[in-house]
């Protein structure tokens, strides 16, 4: 009895303000709840590149109405590099399982140098300066990408690279 008891209180509760269709509920004529979907989520290999884009987008516009340009021309330039950069992130996020991670650390790093010596040399400086700046940022990028990626080898979709191989002794054929 008691256990019925508990049962009835933990559905009373989880039902509580709902609209249970269990029960014989219903919310509207056709006898289908009038709750949205649940479960409907986008995953993060969509929702971080978009984010970042979105990001790198308003830091172009911000960066290029400071130099000079005018409201609209910056806003044109945010987006193009927002949709730009968003394209090539989605890209690389969906490729990044077939890569060894050598090559996905340098993809990671090619990408945000280019985008950072482009950025830069929005602000005004040489081409030369702005290369470099570039590559500077692109190697710390690499660095980190690639301490990041082996170290969490046990999470990598294709597992661990390379894993090593135990011989046997030998004469223990």
């Amino acid at each position: 009895m008691e256990m019925h008891a508990r049962r009835h209180d933990r559905g009373a509760a989880r039902s509580h303000g709902t609209i249970d269709a269990e029960h014989g509920a219903t919310a509207n004529a056709s006898g289908t709840s009038s709750r949205p979907p649940t479960g409907r989520h986008l995953p993060a290999t969509v929702v971080l590149p978009v984010l970042a884009a979105l990001g790198f987008g308003c830091y172009t516009i911000w960066i290029d109405h400071t130099s000079g340009a005018k409201g609209a021309q910056a806003a044109l330039l945010g987006l193009i590099a927002a949709v730009v950069s968003g394209a090539l992130g989605l890209v690389l996020v969906h490729f990044q399982s077939s890569m060894l991670t050598e090559t996905r650390a340098l993809a990671y790093a090619a990408l945000f140098g280019c985008a950072m010596g482009w950025l830069y040399s929005i602000s005004g400086p040489s081409v030369l300066k702005s290369v470099g700046w570039g590559l500077i940022m692109g190697g710390c990028m690499f660095v980190v990408s690639l301490y990041l990626f082996r170290a969490h080898r046990v999470r990598e979709p294709h597992g661990l690279h390379r894993p090593r191989r135990v011989h046997p002794p030998h004469g223990a054929h």
